[in-house]
């Protein structure tokens, strides 16, 4: 048993050795770790606290929309924005309050949005819609090159490239320029009939009827 004793009495010296020695790193570390855990907590508590927040101006934004109150919606829409231009609700109320801006002849302020949209947003797709609206309202504008230049790039999807073509097609032909509008109006065709039955009946027709009025292909 004494033996036992002494053999115990030296582990724990050591071990007293070893700590005295390395114990200040040990805790740093632990501490560094207990750190890291609390804080991939606290952001996702953060997020998840962000997310909510977002979610409930949306839907007063929203509710201002079937409201049609444009001054609401406009407040609101700066105030999500403002307080969360990182989430994809913030685009989609930039896209609703810029509709109804246009639907309220408010062109300017309209142009505005969509572009902070189409520039400024967190989603691939959201920036591609909001590109395409914006091209809208400048060719509505007649600012044929800035439209042209919004459309320049490549949609981020296969599912806005015959929109972006078509509304090509259309500022060309605005602009007087027949043989590039017909090239326009021919690759939205061709990649409607590449995307299948993506595309609605509708939205096929009237591309095909533009093509043909400018001799097809």
């Amino acid at each position: 048993m004494a033996v036992y004793d002494l053999e115990e009495q030296e582990q724990l010296s050591a071990m007293k050795a070893w700590w005295e020695k390395n114990g200040n790193r040990v805790t740093g570390v632990v501490l560094a770790i207990a750190l890291v855990v609390l804080g991939v907590q606290g952001w996702r508590w953060y997020q998840a606290r962000q997310a909510a927040e977002a979610g409930a101006i949306f839907g007063a934004v929203t509710q201002a929309d079937q409201g049609k109150d444009v001054a609401k919606l406009r407040v609101l829409t700066d105030e999500l924005i403002s307080k969360h231009a990182n989430m994809p609700t913030a685009e989609l109320a930039a896209l609703l309050v810029a509709k109804a801006e246009i639907g309220a002849g408010d062109g300017k302020a309209a142009r505005s949005k969509l572009e902070w949209a189409a520039s400024k947003g967190s989603d691939p797709l959201l920036r591609d819609l909001a590109r395409l609206r914006l091209a809208g309202v400048q060719l509505d504008e007649k600012d044929y090159a800035a439209a042209l230049k919004t459309l320049e790039a490549a949609p981020s999807g296969e599912a806005f490239t015959a929109r972006f073509e078509d509304l090509r097609g259309d500022v060309l032909f605005a602009k007087g320029e027949q043989d590039a509008a017909r090239d326009a109006y021919k690759k939205a065709a061709e990649a409607i009939a590449k995307q299948g039955g993506t595309q609605s009946a509708s939205f096929r027709s009237v591309v095909q009827t533009k093509l043909d009025a400018l001799g097809g292909a």
